[in-house]
């Protein structure tokens, strides 16, 4: 499902965190390109 492919991730910081969502697409097998956790307010 990721081969060749990287992933962004950008986590909620009231919500899923970007590190814990990383964690997960990481152990799935996908490369991570960046990580963040920002407020959407």
């Amino acid at each position: 499902m990721f081969d060749g492919k990287q992933v962004i991730v950008i986590g909620e910081r009231d919500g899923i965190a970007g590190p814990a969502i990383a964690a997960c697409v990481q152990a799935a097998g996908a490369p991570v390109a960046f990580v963040a956790t920002e407020c959407f307010v």
